[in-house]
This record gives C-alpha cells, structure tokens and sequence, in this order.
C-alpha cells in the first residue's frame, strides 16, 4: 500500500458477526458493508449490485478506480468476475484496510491494489484516466463533504476517459441529496440516470462524461460481454432495475 495515513485521526470500525453474516459499521444501525458467511464474494446489499449496472453501458472496462473499501464487497466481486480488468480501491481510513483479510480481500498484485489515501486527492491527482469510478464512500459521520462537492464531481468528470462511466452511491436520506445530484447534473452537463436501490435508504447515481447513456440497452440484459457467467447470474435483477430506470426517464417528463 501507498500513502500513509494517521490511524488516530480515524474511526473504529465495528464488525458484528451472525450465523450468517459478517457485517461492518461504524454505528448501531447503519451498515457499511454486509457479507455473506457462505458466499463470501456475492453481493449481499441492493444498492452493490445496482452500482454494477454500469456494465451495462461499459461492458468490458480496462480500469476501475474505487472510492471507499469498507468490507470489499464491489471490489472482491469485480476481481472475480471481471477478469481482465485493472482494479484500484483507494481507502482513507486504515483501521478499514486492516480488515481485508477478514472480509476477504484479494491480496495487491498486478491487477489488484488497495491504496491507502484520500479519495477526492487521488481523483485530483490521478495521472492516468481510467473507464469507471465507482464512489462509495462513506465514515462515520456519512458522506463526507469532499465526495459530494462541485469541485469533486468536476474532477470525477475530468478523471474518466471517453465513454467512461461514474457510478456513486448516495445516501436518498441526506438533507443535501437533492443537491449532491444536481451538482453531477453539472458537472456532467446532464448526462445523469439516477436509480433507487429498492430498500429506500440509496440512490444510485450514473453519469458520463458524454452521450454514453444512450448506449443503455432498451429491455432486459442477459449477459454483460467480459463478466463471468455466474456474475451475470447474480446481477440480472440489478440489470433489469437499471434498465427500467432508464426507460422511465426517458419519458415525457425525460429532458436532456
């Protein structure tokens, strides 16, 4: 890992554990990742899964940079089953990286690599443009600040190469969320699909730096070209939520 952090000036996290379950959270009541015990890199929360319908619009990305580890559930789930694609998560609090091995996070190797570091600096400073960033961080006190300001979601926009995808999760309950979306609405000149989780606590939110949504597929998804057979399996329901979304705003009421 790069860019050392002060473990003091961060939260720790807590882990409960059912029969089941491994579950991560830095709060009674507010999950920040969920594992299942008998299928350790299955994605076991809507909104993880809803974030995957970017393969609908970019079905074999080369690089994906993730913003927030907590429990590694996208980020097991796309080394898996994304095989040829270059995975970076970029952690801020290292109390959460020291939990990889128990939430089974692959080890750093050519392909795969946690980095320890701010997330909206990394964006910032990124030399290198990538296909897909996925943002789903999130502390103790929710999102913080600098990953849901104009300045971030214009670097998340500058970040992404051409017929790139931004995917972030945000919380439909934060009394800025109205806010946060109309920000992405401009940084990405509109370019935005927003997608209700189904457990009424997550938005999902994609945007491109250009008409990329327009690739979206009309009707239901029964593969994604580059994932495997059983990630296709686990993400159909996602991909037919994203999809309808999709028609939805496309509607009378849809304006670009």
């Amino acid at each position: 890992m790069t860019e050392t952090t002060d473990r003091g000036r961060h939260a720790q996290p807590l882990v409960d554990v059912s029969l089941t379950r491994k579950v991560l959270h830095f709060s009674i009541g507010e999950i920040q990742s969920c594992m299942d015990l008998r299928d350790p890199y299955a994605l076991d929360l809507e909104y993880t899964r809803t974030m995957m319908g970017f393969l609908l619009l970019l079905p074999q990305p080369r690089d994906i940079v993730m913003i927030g580890l907590g429990g590694g559930s996208l980020a097991k789930f796309c080394h898996r089953h994304l095989p040829a694609a270059r995975i970076e998560v970029v952690e801020v609090n290292p109390h959460v990286i020291a939990l990889r091995d128990e939430f089974h996070v692959p080890r750093d190797d050519e392909r795969f690599q946690v980095i320890a570091g701010d997330g909206a600096h990394h964006v910032r400073h990124r030399a290198m443009p990538c296909d897909v960033l996925m943002i789903d961080g999130f502390d103790d006190d929710g999102q913080p600040d600098s990953l849901c300001s104009q300045r971030f979601y214009d670097d998340a926009h500058d970040v992404l190469r051409s017929g790139g995808v931004m995917v972030a999760n945000l919380h439909s309950q934060h009394v800025d969320h109205a806010a946060h979306i109309e920000r992405i609405r401009r940084s990405f000149s509109g370019e935005v699909l927003v997608v209700d989780d189904g457990e009424g606590s997550n938005s999902v939110v994609f945007a491109c730096p250009g008409p990329a949504l327009a690739r979206m597929p009309a009707g239901p998804v029964r593969a994604a070209r580059g994932l495997s057979r059983a990630g296709t399996r686990e993400l159909i329901g996602a991909f037919a939520l994203v999809t309808s979304a999709w028609r939805d705003q496309r509607g009378p009421a849809y304006s670009r």
